[in-house]
């Protein structure tokens, strides 16, 4: 194997000992990537090449967020203008297929996969369902024809250096904190590839602390704000969205180089409409469900989608705690999120 062009070392005992109490679904430990210390299950040792050294294409489309920042939301919303608003195909075809998600393969740790095929038992779909979930999605869009649509966490500084320069179009949606981490618990409470057995307050420790998946935040977001002004770059708030779906739907097929009509806009709108959103099963994980890599928790994969939702999670103690960590990061640069919950 190559040496990587950063370092990537082991994540410290204790906070690996940590980690791995809380988090049943990764059993080999946690290792920080590049300089800035991005936080990657192990198997991210072995599998980066594939992912430094991906070959983007110029038809290509990418989102690229920190997790649950709008990224289900906008995938579609972008597959929906490329596809000239194909409801049927939309329907038809998950999501998790018409938009692949580069890295999923390095959260599938093997043993937890060997216990959703245990479970599976001799129930040939739902084994056929696991093994194609865990399947490694650049092996997939290697095998795509154009156009591709790429999904992904990575920061930019983890993604092909090429990226941005090989003529690919790419998104990138920022949302504030605080929703961030509330629906990031519960995806980590839902999705047992994470299997996060604690509470908020010991989850929100974790994320302040730079102890999640794809974290430091601050840094994986100041990336995309950096690259804004790049010609096949488009930087967007999810609080921005929220306000005004259609001017939304409207800047990313300009950016696209797509036109819609104003009903086209309005059907799309309304596609994207959270109600509906969140009772399409094309886009709300069902496949993972059916495969068994779901848990029984209460919050489906689309949960509210609003600006604010953070307030039903946060102890008046911890929103302090909260508001002065965000105040520090924010005095280093000029990154407003547009959101009346934020303080500056």
């Amino acid at each position: 194997m190559p040496e990587p062009p950063f370092e990537i070392r082991d994540l410290e005992p204790e906070d690996n000992r940590r980690l791995l109490a809380d988090f049943a679904g990764e059993r080999s430990g946690f290792v920080r990537a590049g300089s800035q210390g991005w936080l990657l299950p192990s198997q991210y040792r072995r599998e980066w090449p594939a992912f430094y050294h991906f070959q983007p294409r110029a038809d290509d489309t990418w989102v690229v967020t920190f997790p649950r920042s709008g990224t289900t939301w906008t995938q579609e919303m972008v597959w929906m203008i490329e596809n000239n608003l194909d409801h049927k195909t939309a329907r038809r075809i998950p999501l998790v297929d018409r938009f692949p998600f580069l890295e999923f393969n390095i959260f599938v740790h093997d043993d937890t996969k060997a216990e959703f095929l245990e479970k599976a038992g001799r129930d040939k779909q739902t084994r056929l369902l696991v093994e194609k979930a865990c399947d490694p999605a650049y092996k997939v869009l290697n095998e795509t024809s154009a156009p591709r649509f790429i999904k992904t966490h990575f920061p930019f500084s983890l993604l092909p250096p090429n990226l941005l320069d090989c003529g690919a179009k790419v998104i990138y949606v920022a949302r504030n904190p605080k929703d961030v981490a509330v629906s990031f618990y519960h995806l980590n409470k839902l999705i047992l590839t994470q299997g996060y057995t604690g509470d908020f307050v010991k989850y929100w420790d974790y994320f302040e602390n730079n102890l999640q998946p794809w974290t430091p935040y601050w840094t994986h977001i100041q990336e995309g704000w950096e690259r804004r002004h790049l010609p096949n770059m488009l930087f967007l708030f999810y609080e921005d969205m929220i306000k005004d779906l259609p001017a939304a739907i409207q800047r990313v097929a300009g950016f696209l180089g797509r036109h819609l009509t104003g009903q086209q806009v309005q059907e799309l709108a309304q596609h994207l409409h959270i109600d509906n959103f969140r009772r399409n099963p094309a886009v709300n994980m069902e496949v993972l469900r059916r495969a068994g890599m779901l848990s029984n928790w209460d919050q489906a994969f689309v949960r509210r989608g609003k600006d604010g939702g953070w307030v039903d999670e946060f102890t008046p103690e911890l929103n302090k705690r909260a508001d002065l960590w965000i105040k520090k990061h924010l005095e280093t640069t000029d990154l407003r999120f547009p959101s009346k919950f934020i303080k500056y």
